[in-house]
């Protein structure tokens, strides 16, 4: 059993950034497929980005490569997403998650069903 807590949200202006962490408790994520989605109000759940653990190997979504980075902190068991040059359209509840598939792919990654614990998620509101 895992727990995740989110955490760094808040209000931001365009343009900025803001460093969101997912803290993970009770297992090592070693061995887990990590996963950031968000969901904006009366919208599906969206990928962003993900990260299998053991090999370090990346996927984002094309609406935020090359502005957010999934980053993980072995030594405190949590993962981060870096999010840059931010827009009021990226303000959502963002939330991680955290699969048993240890050499999760695609399309897997991207489908939020296919992961096993989630975050309670943390609100980011970008003004213009």
């Amino acid at each position: 059993q895992v727990q995740l807590v989110d955490s760094g949200g808040g209000l931001v202006q365009a343009g900025g950034s803001l460093r969101l962490s997912c803290a993970a408790s009770g297992r090592t994520l070693s061995t887990y497929s990590m996963g950031w989605f968000r969901q904006a109000p009366g919208k599906e759940r969206e990928f962003l980005a993900a990260r299998r653990w053991y090999d370090g190997w990346t996927y984002y979504a094309d609406s935020v490569k090359g502005r957010f980075t999934i980053s993980r902190d072995n030594t405190k068991n949590t993962v981060y997403l870096r999010m840059n040059s931010l827009k009021p359209e990226d303000s959502a509840v963002y939330s991680c998650a955290a699969s048993t598939t240890q050499a999760m792919g695609i399309p897997d990654m991207v489908v939020p069903s296919k992961y096993d614990y989630w975050g309670q998620g943390t609100q980011v509101a970008v003004s213009s």
